[in-house]
C-alpha cells in the first residue's frame, strides 16, 4: 500500500472514530476550525482544555461550530497542558493534541515522570506531506523535537516512524536517511549514521522497512538525480520516509515544503502511549485538521 494522498488519511480515519480528543490549551481558532471539522465528519469527541472565554469568543467571532464539545476552564497554559495529559493517563481520551502553546511546554507535560505518556524510550515527531512535485505522500522525521540526535536516538526515531507507517498499514517503508553528500565521509557525522542504519536493517537489526542512506534529498526524491549519480536503490527517488540529520536540518525542510513549496501536511509525535498531534502554531486549519484526522487513522 501507498498514501498517494492526505485524503486517504481522513478515509481511513472515518471507519475508526468518533475517538475522544483532548486538546491542551485550545483558544486558537485553526485549531478550534480543524477540531469544529473533525467532528462534523465524525471523526472525534473533543475536550478543550483551555481559557473558556477566549475558546467561545474565537468560535463566535468566527463562526466556528463547536456545539457538543466539552469546554474544561483553565486559564494557565502550564496548568491546561498537565491537565490535558492526566486526562489521558486517566483513560478518559485517546488522543492528545497540541493547542495555543509552545512544544516546550506541551512536551515536558507528556514527559512528566508520575504522570506523562511515554511509551517507551524516545519521543520524535513525524510529517506527512503531499506535494503537486512528488508522487505520493512524503514523511519527514524529526523536525521538531529532537535538536541533534546521536546514533542511539536516530535508531529510536526511525523505528517510531516505522511503527507510525505500520499502523497505516503500510509494512515496508522505504526509508531514506539524508546527508549533504551519498557518500560516506568519515568527517560528516550524519554520512557515518546513515551507513550504519543502512547496515543494521539489512542485518535485520531494524525490522519492517528498507532503509538506504546516506542519500542526499535529490537523490532521495528524483529517481532521475539518482540515476545521474549511478545509485542501485530500492530507496532512491521513492522514499517514503526522509530521516533528517538534526532538528535544524528537518525543521528547515518542514517549513520550506509548507511556505515555499505550496504541500499540506499532516504531524503526531510517535512514542506516547496515544497518538499526539503536534503542529506548528503557524501551520493552518487543513493542516491541523489531517493531523487529527492521521491521529485518529493510527489510533
Amino acid at each position: 500500500m501507498e498514501l498517494k494522498s492526505l485524503g486517504q488519511l481522513v478515509e481511513m480515519a472515518a471507519g475508526k472514530g468518533p475517538k475522544k480528543l483532548v486538546v491542551a490549551v485550545a483558544q486558537d481558532e485553526d485549531v478550534l476550525k480543524a477540531v469544529s471539522l473533525a467532528m462534523q465528519k465524525g471523526l472525534v469527541i473533543p475536550l478543550l482544555v483551555g481559557n473558556r472565554d477566549d475558546i467561545t469568543r474565537l468560535a463566535t467571532e468566527n463562526d466556528i461550530n463547536i456545539s457538543g464539545a466539552e469546554i474544561l476552564h483553565e486559564a494557565d497554559r502550564t496548568m491546561a497542558c498537565i491537565i490535558a495529559v492526566k486526562t489521558i493517563k486517566a483513560g478518559q481520551g485517546d488522543i492528545l493534541m497540541k493547542g495555543m502553546v509552545s512544544t516546550g511546554l506541551f512536551v515536558k507535560a507528556i514527559l512528566d515522570k508520575e504522570n506523562g505518556l511515554l511509551r517507551g524510550g524516545l519521543l520524535s515527531h513525524l510529517s506527512f506531506f503531499e506535494s503537486r512535485y512528488y508522487h505520493k505522500v512524503l514523511g519527514i522525521t524529526d523536525a521538531a523535537l529532537n535538536i541533534a540526535p546521536d546514533f542511539k536516538e536516530k535508531v529510536s526515531i526511525v523505528q517510531n516512524a516505522v511503527w507510525v507507517y505500520h499502523k497505516l498499514g503500510i509494512h515496508k517503508p522505504l526509508v531514506a536517511i539524508l546527508a549533504s553528500v551519498e557518500t560516506i565521509n568519515p568527517k560528516i557525522e550524519s554520512t557515518v549514521h546513515a551507513a550504519m542504519l543502512t547496515q543494521m536493517q539489512k542485518r535485520n537489526q531494524l525490522e519492517g522497512c528498507i532503509i538506504d542512506g546516506p542519500l542526499a534529498l535529490d537523490n532521495a526524491v528524483s529517481e532521475e538525480a539518482a540515476k545521474h549519480k549511478g545509485l542501485v536503490s530500492e530507496v532512491a527517488g521513492n522514499a517514503d520516509l526522509l530521516v533528517t540529520p538534526d532538528l535544524n536540518s528537518g525543521n528547515i525542510l518542514y517549513k520550506s515544503l509548507n511556505f515555499l513549496g505550496g504541500a499540506v501536511s499532516a504531524a503526531i509525535v510517535a512514542g506516547a502511549c496515544v497518538p499526539v498531534v503536534l503542529t506548528s502554531r503557524a501551520d493552518e486549519d487543513k493542516s491541523k485538521f489531517l493531523s487529527i484526522a492521521l491521529a485518529v487513522a493510527m489510533s
